[in-house]
């Protein structure tokens, strides 16, 4: 893998968010390449304990700058990445989700443009438009209150974009509730979680995560019994995060998704970001039977993930523009599984479900995301493996 290394403010200049109020903003990632693409971490690299770090890459060119990151384009021209028809096809989602379920979005800090945003995600591909006027969207702030939302982050801003837009890709019909942390530590978003939870979702999508070490006083948060609660499960390869290793989530890995000539008409493989493997802390669901973990084991579902086979999302370039852009990372397989728990529209048994119908999972056998001496830990294997853990979605049968 091929790395470009810049220094914080020349990359900020490239990205479009030096300047004013630049400081309040997660410094970006370093640039990396993906296959035939370059991206970077929109909420930077490095993580500091008891803080979450969001697991969205943004498709950039070798200097940095976002692709495709234009502010308008002709209404029905395709933006580049994959879009709602191209996923519900490589994932077989037939149905639209009802008014009558709803996904929440935990995400840290305020994005004002939110629910412009996201319609105009909508609107490019034919959906209806979801709105606070037409009671189908919310936006809170992790109280629970409209107004009073946090201070903007651009990085975690298009974060809650293409959430927002996987969500919406998924389960059109849905309503949705935004929440937003005051900040990215892991006791204000369980706040948001256990608000999302009151606030009446049945899905809760989660795109962020850190050390498991020291984060038990948070674990409850992700604790409610009936909801669907998805967790992306990192984006730097091997290795386990929270709250992807709480046993009381579907902990989503990420693939390599591709179209193909077979019955199918899509192929996947192991995405080499995916997070995997096994936890230090939190013990092993009795529905988890490998053998290699003591403790519980990550992932348990998985979708498409890499940046080089990324989706469109319509969301801030930077702090003053709004504009399409192609995202990567586990950060949008999370909300795209909590929208195929949406159309199911059943309670969930923690993240039990799927290994009830594994069946009705594509199978993911090849690919790595790193070195665990070639075991299913972080190869992908007929059956179980850690990176795309049973597989990808046929449907909703197996949520």
């Amino acid at each position: 893998m091929k790395i470009w290394k810049l220094g914080a403010i020349a990359l900020a200049t490239f990205l479009g968010v030096a300047g004013t109020s630049a400081s309040a903003d997660t410094t970006p990632g370093k640039i990396m390449r993906y296959g035939n693409v370059y991206a970077r971490n929109v909420c930077g690299d490095f993580q500091t304990p008891g803080i979450a770090r969001c697991f969205s890459k943004v498709v950039t060119d070798a200097r940095g700058n976002i692709l495709n990151g234009k502010p308008a384009l002709t209404r029905n021209a395709t933006p580049s990445g994959y879009g709602p028809s191209d996923l519900r096809s490589a994932y077989a989602i037939t149905g639209s989700g009802s008014s009558g379920y709803t996904i929440a979005i935990v995400d840290a800090y305020g994005y004002p443009s939110a629910e412009a945003d996201m319609n105009t995600y909508r609107a490019q591909f034919g959906m209806a438009a979801c709105t606070t006027a037409n009671g189908c969207f919310k936006k809170v702030n992790q109280n629970g209150v409209v107004g009073s939302y946090p201070r903007t982050d651009t990085g975690w801003d298009q974060e809650q974009a293409l959430d927002l837009d996987m969500a919406s890709a998924m389960c059109p019909s849905c309503h949705i509730i935004l929440v937003q942390a005051t900040s990215a530590t892991l006791s204000n978003l369980a706040t948001a979680v256990n608000t999302a939870a009151q606030l009446g979702a049945k899905a809760i999508s989660n795109s962020y995560g850190g050390s498991e070490s020291g984060t038990t006083s948070y674990e409850s948060a992700y604790n409610h019994a009936g909801l669907a609660i998805t967790v992306s499960s990192g984006d730097n390869g091997y290795g386990v995060e929270f709250p992807a290793a709480s046993n009381h989530v579907t902990a989503v890995g990420g693939t390599h998704l591709v179209r193909a000539s077979n019955s199918r008409g899509w192929s996947e493989t192991v995405w080499n970001g995916a997070g995997s493997g096994c936890s230090t802390v939190y013990a092993k669901p009795s529905w988890q039977t490998d053998s290699l973990c003591t403790k519980r084991t990550v992932a348990d579902v998985s979708a498409v993930a890499d940046p080089n086979t990324g989706v469109a999302v319509y969301g801030p370039v930077n702090r003053s523009s709004s504009g399409w852009m192609v995202f990567g990372g586990t950060s949008v397989a999370a909300p795209l599984i909590a929208g195929v728990y949406a159309v199911n529209g059943g309670s969930a048994t923690y993240g039990s479900d799927p290994y009830a119908h594994a069946s009705a999972l594509n199978d993911v056998t090849s690919g790595s995301n790193g070195s665990c001496g070639g075991t299913y830990l972080c190869t992908g294997a007929v059956g179980y493996d850690g990176p795309s853990g049973l597989g990808t979605p046929i449907g909703t049968t197996a949520f």
